[in-house]
């Protein structure tokens, strides 16, 4: 496993690009966002998602999250109404994951088995929109909670600790990240309904 350093200001693209280089080999990263550490690989990565899904012990219900660098990236991968696209618009960037009907552009398998859907976000992070702006695509991805915890993981030492052997490169800020997950707002029924309550105020979607 390797550390990865990248400033949370002004992220370093040599930086930046040994990260990515990780994702298009396949591998699967830790990286730190605006509501605590995510784990990211390559949107058709099968063998990636499978490392997701045994190290947060997920079941098919699970929403798997394209993290994505803007809303335009985002309108390609799920289908927004006008009503959904300005509640959307509004909260984004920041800690918010949203819950929508997926278009044909995102893997079967990434799926909600029954309802066609997938969670999007967009951060406010800068090393996660210069990891995005590199990649060129959505990054898959999952907030970092092990299985029995209600919290993100937040600290990069603690985390090369407990999954060594388990990610191939831990991506650290070198400040403190915030553990709180994102606020999670289900569009799938064509209306707002808060589904988790965390770093995003949930308010306007109430």
């Amino acid at each position: 496993m390797r550390f990865i350093d990248i400033h949370p200001d002004n992220p370093q693209q040599r930086s930046v690009d040994q990260a990515v280089a990780v994702i298009r080999d396949g591998g699967l990263i830790a990286y730190p966002t605006d509501s605590g550490y995510a784990l990211g690989a390559q949107l058709g990565n099968k063998d990636a998602l499978d490392r997701i899904k045994t190290i947060r012990k997920l079941d098919d219900k699970h929403h798997f999250t394209l993290v994505c660098k803007d809303f335009a990236q985002l309108g390609q991968f799920v289908q927004v109404d006008n009503a959904i696209f300005r509640a959307v618009k509004n909260a984004t960037p920041g800690p918010f994951t949203f819950i929508l009907p997926a278009t044909r552009e995102v893997p079967r398998r990434l799926l909600h088995d029954k309802k066609k859907t997938v969670g999007v976000r967009i951060p406010e992070s800068n090393i996660v929109q210069a990891l995005l702006e590199t990649l060129g695509e959505p990054l898959l991805s999952t907030t970092l909670i092990l299985p029995g915890e209600t919290e993100p993981m937040s600290a990069a030492w603690v985390i090369a600790d407990e999954l060594d052997g388990q990610v191939d490169a831990v991506v650290e800020s070198g400040q403190d990240v915030i553990a709180e997950p994102t606020t999670v707002i289900d569009f799938s029924d064509g209306f707002a309904e808060v589904v988790r309550v965390g770093a995003g105020d949930p308010t306007p979607f109430e």
